[in-house]
């Protein structure tokens, strides 16, 4: 892993991480950016790590 302990997400999150490093070596990008890029996507997608339910304010 880049930086940082992964084990705060979810195994959704970590396989969505890993599909997008797929995708952006696929295109060309280096192992290291690619991961990067990959954890950043499903932090701002997700908020990152785990989330409890409860107590949690919506964002109406």
């Amino acid at each position: 892993m880049a930086q940082g302990d992964k084990s705060a997400y979810t195994d959704k999150q970590k396989r969505q991480a890993e599909h997008i490093e797929d995708s952006y070596e696929k295109r060309g990008v280096s192992h290291n950016e690619a991961e990067k890029r990959a954890w950043a996507t499903v932090n701002k997608q997700d908020g990152g790590g785990k989330k409890s339910g409860s107590g949690r304010k919506s964002s109406k």
